[in-house]
């Protein structure tokens, strides 16, 4: 999470020179992303954009509809918005309670925002998201809906509700196996055309100072902590209890969840993805920008960005 959007300025620029296909940025509780977006657009910093993910309890989704067309208007490129239910936990320290039901929630949320985004009056009355008017026409370019996926049962819900599914720390195995088949399922019952796949992919390139264990653990550590992601990552054969932080990393690592080496081979190693049927990869050096700084995490991008495009 940037401190000063000067931070993110040098990754906007780098999208736009190597002809990446978006800039993404997740929930932010610091520089809140949209705003920080807002601000790069001021520098003439325009690239394509998406959210990955912004949690639903954070706004409702009349809110939700303001900033997404906002950005896709302010920047003039088509944006992808990415939301997600959050964890039991923190949805439980917003609202009071968890959801009884993540999936209808998260139905509710993207049938309002559905509506509002194509300029229809909403006539919600969900049982944790009611909406009954609509937002003034505005012109932008198109806004992508995403949802955050990571079993089954929300990927059979993004087939029916969703342009965009979004997963993170999710193996290829599991993609292709479980996950993929699900979207088009529900995209086969709602009668519409599944969902693209975007997969966010932990990377970091190879040197001799470097342990990859420690960069992986440390870059996915709040997740794996979490029970929706330790569920995941058991059905996918992916089982890190008990296992000591650099077991965690090691365990990633073989399982294509954390990939690193050269920057061509990491580049072939993403072709992997794609070869599932993922449309879209999302490249986070997280590890490299919290161990060793923004300037690297850059640095790293750069190279693999380059490798790729050859």
């Amino acid at each position: 999470m940037a401190h000063h959007p000067e931070q993110v300025a040098p990754f906007a620029a780098l999208t736009r020179d190597v002809g990446a296909a978006r800039l993404w940025m997740g929930e932010s509780l610091l520089l809140e992303s949209h705003q920080t977006f807002a601000y790069l657009t001021g520098r003439g910093l325009r690239p394509p954009v998406g959210t990955s993910v912004s949690l639903m309890p954070l706004r409702h989704p009349y809110k939700a509809a303001i900033e997404a067309r906002s950005i896709a208007a302010l920047t003039g490129q088509p944006t992808v918005a990415g939301f997600g239910p959050g964890a039991a936990r923190l949805v439980g320290a917003l609202r009071g309670a968890p959801y009884e039901s993540p999936l209808t929630a998260t139905r509710e949320y993207m049938t309002a925002l559905r509506a509002l985004i194509d300029g229809r009056s909403s006539q919600l009355p969900g049982t944790y998201f009611q909406l009954h008017t609509g937002l003034p026409p505005l012109e932008h370019p198109p806004v992508e809906l995403g949802l955050g996926v990571l079993r089954p049962a929300m990927a059979h819900l993004a087939g029916q509700v969703a342009d965009v599914a979004i997963t993170w720390l999710t193996p290829p195995e599991y993609l292709r196996n479980e996950l993929i088949p699900a979207l088009r399922k529900g995209a086969e019952e709602a009668g519409r055309r599944a969902p693209r796949v975007i997969a966010v992919i932990q990377v970091a390139s190879a040197a001799a100072s470097r342990d990859p264990r420690r960069l992986a653990e440390l870059a996915t550590r709040a997740h794996v902590a979490g029970p929706h992601y330790a569920d995941m990552l058991r059905r996918a054969g992916v089982d890190l209890d008990g296992k000591s932080p650099l077991g965690v990393g090691a365990a990633l690592i073989h399982h294509d969840l954390f990939i690193t080496g050269s920057p061509d081979t990491i580049a072939g190693a993403l072709e992997r993805y794609t070869d599932l049927g993922v449309d879209e990869v999302i490249l986070n050096t997280a590890g490299v920008a919290l161990d060793e700084g923004l300037q690297v995490a850059w640095d790293e991008c750069a190279a693999i960005l380059t490798a790729a495009r050859s």
